[in-house]
């Protein structure tokens, strides 16, 4: 596992948050990187999907699991889609065959020189990203 310092940015994908609010089977992978001086990216994409996914499974987990994710989110850098990530999320969804999400996250990640930290094996062998 790589784990970075405050100065060397990590954005953590959708999954990786969910882990880790959740307290499912990787969160303990997850945590030294919310845990520790880490500078945590969170693509707006990224409040979306785990907020959905969250407010979906609310009568499954415990109701402060959301206030949990959007505290802990937004206590870190939201990162907005600019021209940039957007026009290269196009190219890296074709390049890499991933999906829209996946790739305008993809995309943040590489704009600011971020390593993107992951579960979803559908990253495999792209540059920059580290599956746990």
């Amino acid at each position: 596992m790589i784990v970075t310092t405050a100065s060397e940015p990590v954005v953590i994908d959708s999954s990786g948050w969910l882990e880790y609010i959740t307290g499912d089977e990787k969160a303990a992978l997850f945590a030294p990187y919310f845990e520790n001086d880490v500078r945590v990216l969170v693509p707006v994409i990224v409040l979306y999907e785990v907020r959905k996914v969250l407010l979906r499974l609310e009568s499954l987990i415990p109701k402060s699991d959301v206030q949990i994710f959007e505290s802990e989110a937004l206590r870190h850098e939201v990162i907005y889609i600019d021209e940039y990530i957007a026009m290269s999320a196009a190219t890296f969804s074709l390049n890499y065959k991933l999906a829209m999400a996946d790739a305008l996250i993809y995309a943040t990640a590489q704009r600011h020189s971020a390593r993107l930290v992951t579960s979803d094996t559908h990253f495999a062998n792209v540059p920059g990203v580290t599956i746990l």
